[in-house]
């Protein structure tokens, strides 16, 4: 899959770095404390989004389908990061007539606590502005898992469209302890299937998940129109903090 972007040729997401657009340091919107308007995001490469999302998310992981890295900064100081990939294989067909290429996932997001209050719906939104200005993605997905006490509070602050909870997908533990989602076992390996892997001598346990939250934001308004699933009102919260 490949981003296109509106003031550059087709470019793959390393590409993404040095393009026209990604020069441009992306500032957020209407009205922020002083503290939130000093943030920025910058496009920034997947190595060192990498060193960040597995050292700090709670996954400790680093989606192998990974398109698009921003950094978060405060007085240059990098301090948190976001990557959006490929996410789901068919997570597309929820919009009607649309194409793999279409549709991005957000797939992880930390910012370090030194960040004042609100920076997490602060920054998502500066990074969406992005995506929406400079490519021609026409939606993203994201999910929240209600196992780690989330209902994607983060993403109703952002004005996202919640379509209920998603189908469970297991994850794979290849003998380390680390919970890989199959594509990224295909993407190191050359494949997941199950004899393969036995082949290469790992010891495969197949780790059930639960359902998670299902979250998208348009950023072509005219896909509501073709949106499969039914809008929902927002979960909540029940007496445990979360995202």
């Amino acid at each position: 899959m490949e981003l296109k972007c509106i003031d550059s040729p087709i470019i793959s997401a390393g590409g993404v770095i040095g393009s026209t657009a990604s020069n441009h340091e992306v500032k957020a919107g209407s009205n922020p404390s002083p503290a939130l308007q000093s943030i920025r995001a910058k496009p920034i490469p997947p190595v060192i989004a990498k060193t960040v999302i597995v050292k700090n998310h709670y996954l400790h992981t680093f989606p192998a389908a990974t398109m698009l890295c921003f950094g978060a900064f405060m007085d240059d100081r990098l301090l948190g990061a976001i990557t959006f990939g490929c996410g789901p294989a068919n997570a597309y067909r929820m919009v009607e007539g649309v194409t793999q290429e279409d549709c991005l996932t957000l797939s992880r997001l930390w910012l370090s606590d030194e960040l004042p209050s609100n920076s997490e719906s602060r920054f998502i939104g500066i990074c969406l502005k992005y995506l929406k200005k400079y490519t021609q993605v026409k939606f993203v997905v994201s999910y929240a898992d209600p196992e780690q006490g989330h209902v994607g509070t983060i993403y109703q602050a952002t004005g996202w469209i919640y379509t209920g909870l998603s189908v469970a997908t297991p994850r794979v533990d290849i003998g380390d302890g680390v919970l890989r989602h199959s594509r990224s076992i295909s993407h190191s390996l050359g494949s997941h299937a199950t004899g393969f892997m036995r082949d290469c001598g790992l010891k495969t346990k197949i780790i059930p998940q639960s359902r998670k939250h299902r979250y998208i934001y348009l950023l072509n308004q005219e896909c509501q129109k073709m949106l499969k699933p039914a809008i929902l009102p927002y979960p909540k919260l029940s007496g445990r903090s979360g995202e």
